[in-house]
């Protein structure tokens, strides 16, 4: 894995910890809504604005790594839930990102009760 030169927040999980998410999404205003969701529901979130920088944060970003579609195939991704938020509501869109290996396809705008539903989903290491 190739290190970023920029500083990063660490992703890694102590047990006396909130829950840590990492929440993805290329709308400034969107990420602020889900930050603000579930820091509410008593997680600490990192926000990334693209599938790039995600993978950077979760120390991935080795240019070998698969497009997001295939990220449940690498043995380092296996474990973490992946949830989509999407304002998609296509039928075909949401199926590939289940067969994708996401557990939950949520849709734009969250709501306080998606909040609820995406804590189901937090695992603490």
């Amino acid at each position: 894995m190739a290190s970023s030169s920029s500083s990063l927040p660490s992703m890694e999980f102590d047990i006396d910890e909130k829950p840590h998410v990492l929440a993805v999404d290329d709308s400034l205003i969107d990420r602020k809504v889900i930050e603000r969701l579930l820091t509410n529901s008593t997680c600490r979130v990192t926000t990334a604005e693209n599938g790039k920088r995600a993978l950077e944060y979760l120390g991935l970003a080795d240019g070998q790594h698969p497009n997001h579609g295939d990220l449940k195939e690498s043995p380092n991704m296996k474990e973490i839930p992946v949830v989509v938020v999407s304002s998609e509501n296509i039928p075909t869109r949401i199926n590939q990102c289940m067969e994708g290996g996401a557990q939950e396809f949520l849709l734009k705008p969250l709501q306080l009760s998606d909040a609820k539903k995406l804590r189901s989903y937090v695992v603490i290491y």
